[in-house]
């Protein structure tokens, strides 16, 4: 049997997952990243994006999204603390692409009593999500 690690993802809401892995792959601040049993201890943030938890065996893939967050790795042990997650199947498009299209407008029509900085949260939310969204199609 091959070496697994424990996966834990809960987020503000919900505890989201908990079961055995044989590869995490997270979307972090710094990059793409991929824990594998035994990994060197770390902790890093999180970026909006996909987490997937490959469960060995030729069983498919679990997929999630989450919004940003904290990741920390132990060496048989990988815990998420999402700021919101969902199952990357329960993602809704429709609310996702117009999430985005309220973003562009609001980023493409600036005014003074606008904010910056929430208009870009938004947007990179919406298009990872939507990433999410199409990166589950392309598995299937």
């Amino acid at each position: 049997m091959a070496t697994t690690i424990l996966v834990d993802i809960v987020s503000a809401e919900c505890h989201l997952y908990s079961g055995q892995g044989v590869m995490v792959y997270a979307s972090a601040v710094m990059g793409e990243l991929g824990i594998a049993p035994r990994h060197a201890p770390l902790i890093t943030r999180l970026k909006p994006g996909e987490v997937r938890v490959d469960p060995g065996n030729n069983q498919p893939h679990e997929h999630f999204y989450v919004s940003g967050g904290i990741l920390e790795v132990q060496p048989f042990k990988v815990t998420i603390l999402a700021d919101a997650g969902v199952r990357a199947g329960d993602l809704d498009e429709a609310a996702a692409q117009e999430a985005k299209r309220c973003a562009e407008d609001a980023l493409a029509n600036q005014h003074a009593d606008m904010d910056f900085a929430k208009a870009q949260t938004e947007l990179a939310e919406a298009v990872a999500q939507l990433r999410a969204i199409d990166r589950i199609r392309k598995t299937k």
